[in-house]
Order: structure tokens, then sequence, then C-alpha cells
């Protein structure tokens, strides 16, 4: 009996020691060999810094709106809300969410608005907004800011990720940056 304890705890240690104390170290080391060494993505505007990889809250008529998050945007708590399609307060979340936009976008209709402007994300965080939603916001903002629509397409168009797989998708701060940038409205 004593013999087997002791290789237990023996184990135990081991264990613990390759999963605790060397996965961490070389999940470490990868993210040091990663850009900006494992710190995120940084952008600085007007002496704040910001982090690109991880969803900001816009709401502001004169910006393109983000994607929800489930999570209030905070990234020490990442997830979704974990409600099922058939979940009645979910479904009072999206309708709310459908609601405030259509008040705020009047000449959309409710059946043309992307689904990713009115769900949130599995991690809450998404930074990132399909070509389609941000289209979608152009007669908005062009009327708030006083930009011609035109202008905005091509300021959509040049932030346009393009990413090997997958759709085409648009980072909400760059996009709202590059349109601070040639607007101050």
């Amino acid at each position: 009996m004593k013999a087997n304890i002791l290789i237990a705890f023996r184990l135990t240690f081991v264990v613990a020691l390759l999963c605790v104390g060397m996965y961490t170290l070389i999940v470490l080391g990868f993210a040091k060999m990663a850009p900006n060494k494992g710190k995120g993505f940084e952008l600085s505007q007007n002496g704040k810094t910001f982090y690109s990889n991880i969803g900001q809250s816009f709401t502001e008529d004169k910006y393109f709106y983000s994607r929800p998050s489930a999570v209030a945007y905070n990234a020490a708590g990442s997830g979704g809300s974990n409600k099922g399609p058939n979940n009645p307060e979910y479904l009072a979340s999206v309708q709310a969410r459908i609601d405030t936009f259509l008040a705020h976008n009047p000449e959309v209709n409710k059946s043309s608005i992307p689904v990713d402007l009115i769900t949130a994300s599995g991690s809450g965080l998404d930074p990132h907004i399909s070509v389609e939603a941000a289209k979608i916001q152009i007669k908005r903002i062009s009327a708030i800011r006083k930009i011609d629509e035109t202008l905005l397409l091509k300021l959509i168009e040049q932030q346009n990720g393009k990413p090997l797989f997958g759709p085409d998708k648009i980072n909400v701060l760059r996009l709202n940056i590059a349109l601070d940038s040639i607007s101050k409205n």
C-alpha cells in the first residue's frame, strides 16, 4: 500500500511539472517568437493604446458599429452567452439589437441586416465585421460626417482583410481610425 501511494505522489509531481511548468514555458516560447512578442497588436491614436486583435465597442453613429459582445468586450472574460437559438432571453437581445440598428439606420430593411451586426461571436471579442456589415452603414456615416459615399466605399475596400481562407472581413478599430483620419466630425 505504501509503495503505491509513493508511486502515485511521484507520478502526480512529474505530471504536474510537465503539464504546468513545461507546457507554460513552451507556450511562452512560442508567444515570444510571434509578432509583437505575444503582446497583441497595439495601435496608438490620440495618446491612447488599443489592441486591434480584441473587439472594441463602437456605438456612436459617426463610427462603423462593431460586432456585439456577450461579455461587454472584456478580454479577461472571453466567452459567448451560451444561450440557444430558441432561448427567449437570447431572442429578445437579438431583437433589441435589430431595433436599435434600424432606429439608427432607417433606410435599411430588416432582412438585409448582416447577422454579424446583431449576434455576438463565440468569444465575444471578435474585432472584425463582414464587408457587407460595413457597407450597410455607409449611408448613416456619410450623412453624419458629410463624406461622399464613394470615399467611404474606397475606405472599406482599403481596410478589407481578405484572409487566405474564409470570407472577407474588416477590423472595425482600424477602419474607424482610418475614418477619423479623413474626417474629424
